[in-house]
């Protein structure tokens, strides 16, 4: 199939598969935004704790758990900008489809940090405000309710859009 000819697929749509890639990389970027504003909101809230007075009171396991998710943040931090930085490395090189299928990639780890990063600070909230069993306890289960919410939850809506009305499009629509 050449470029200048439809592709529609079986997302039911009429556009050029350049058009798809377009469309595709611009509803990433758009999630990756909505991202990043929670990433952001976390990370800034574990680095004003350090100037609290009471976080010189944090036990050993509190002020490692602390500084894993100082970690994780800023490592989803740097997934979030990672594909306007392969944006910029492939620019004009006509490599849009592996644009859109890196950040997709990009985009599920940084699902997976940010469950990571909610759990940790959960944990670490309980932990210093109602216990270590608390804590554990918190952060175990919003895990739990994470991967449901991130990894089961679309799986199912696949599945049940793949068996009523034919598997979805090649851009997962």
């Amino acid at each position: 199939m050449s470029e200048v000819e439809d592709y529609t697929g079986r997302s039911g749509r009429n556009e050029t598969r350049e058009e798809q890639l377009d469309r595709n990389w611009a509803e990433l970027l758009q999630e990756m935004r909505v991202l990043q504003m929670g990433v952001q909101i976390l990370a800034g809230f574990l680095l004003t704790l350090p100037f609290q007075e009471r976080f010189e009171t944090l036990d050993d396991f509190q002020v490692g758990l602390y500084l894993t998710n100082v970690v994780i943040a800023a490592l989803t931090t740097a997934l979030i900008l990672l594909p306007v930085s392969v944006h910029r490395r492939l620019f004009r090189k006509r490599l849009k489809e592996t644009l859109v299928s890196s950040g997709d990639t990009i985009a599920k780890i940084t699902l997976a940090g940010i469950a990571l990063l909610s759990a940790g600070t959960a944990a670490l909230v309980f932990d210093v405000t109602a216990g270590r069993t608390a804590g554990l306890t918190a952060g175990g289960a919003l895990m739990a309710v994470m991967v449901v919410l991130l990894v089961y939850v679309p799986i199912h809506l696949n599945r049940r859009a793949a068996a009523g009305q034919g598997s979805p499009g090649p851009d997962g629509e």
